[in-house]
């Protein structure tokens, strides 16, 4: 399993991920879940990927062969809309979990499964970011619902719905996210470090800021005594039950 979230900003768009997989808890390993493509002044996408790795990695490594095909212009480097790249994408992943599954399981409960998140800019659009199922349909963020996230969900899920803000700078961003994270990684076993972080300015069509945060990151670690003390203080400053009061 894994833990990825996408979050659209007023200014830009953000993506983190965490790198761990596993294939039962004595059986752990690193692998990246957040890609790239892009081209100078036109595009930039980006991908996460959580489910069955050699899914993931199939749908990869389709999206790079078809970017290479200029001809026949099937590559979301070839594409004009956020929309129809997202399409392309979700025809792949089905694709790739159809012709894996051995029998008539839904999609999403096929041992191959996978889901995605998909996002970036084309020339001439806004940032848009979905969200893609393993039968390929697909959902996108909006203002009421800013972020989406694939894998482990419940667990991050809570500080964003409170504290998310698309007002956000993305320093800001990458501190909330880091505590989603965190609080990820205390509950989930196969959630872990190495994260991934990239995040990409509205029309500027490239990657603006990427990084790794490894184990032992000053950063991150502080981050983690911080908001563990600061929940300890919270929860000893809130009023007193009174039985009494309350006593049915």
């Amino acid at each position: 399993m894994t833990y990825c979230v996408g979050v659209k900003l007023n200014k830009g768009l953000v993506f983190m991920s965490d790198t761990l997989t596993n294939a039962g808890v004595d059986n752990l390993s690193h692998h990246k879940k957040m890609f790239h493509w892009h081209l100078k002044n036109k595009c930039i996408f980006t991908l996460l990927a959580s489910g069955n790795l050699a899914t993931t990695q199939s749908v990869v490594n389709k999206i790079n062969e078809s970017n290479k095909n200029t001809k026949t212009k099937e590559g979301i480097l070839n594409t004009d809309s956020m929309y129809k790249a997202a399409t392309i994408i979700g025809e792949y992943l089905r694709g790739t979990i159809s012709i894996n599954k051995k029998n008539k399981q839904q999609l999403s409960n096929n041992p191959y499964s996978a889901t995605l998140i998909f996002g970036g800019q084309i020339y001439g659009e806004t940032p848009k970011i979905f969200l893609i199922y393993p039968e390929g349909n697909f959902i996108e963020a909006s203002n009421d619902e800013p972020f989406l996230q694939i894998g482990e969900t419940k667990y991050g899920k809570p500080i964003l719905l409170r504290a998310l803000d698309q007002r956000m700078s993305f320093q800001e961003t990458i501190k909330l996210l880091l505590v989603s994270f965190d609080s990820t990684i205390k509950t989930n076993l196969s959630v872990g470090l190495p994260i991934d972080y990239c995040d990409i300015l509205n029309d500027k069509y490239e990657i603006n800021s990427s990084l790794r945060i490894n184990k032992g990151n000053k950063y991150f670690n502080n981050i983690t005594e911080i908001w563990e003390n600061s929940l300890k203080k919270a929860v000893e400053n809130l009023p007193n039950f009174d039985f009494d009061e309350n006593h049915s």
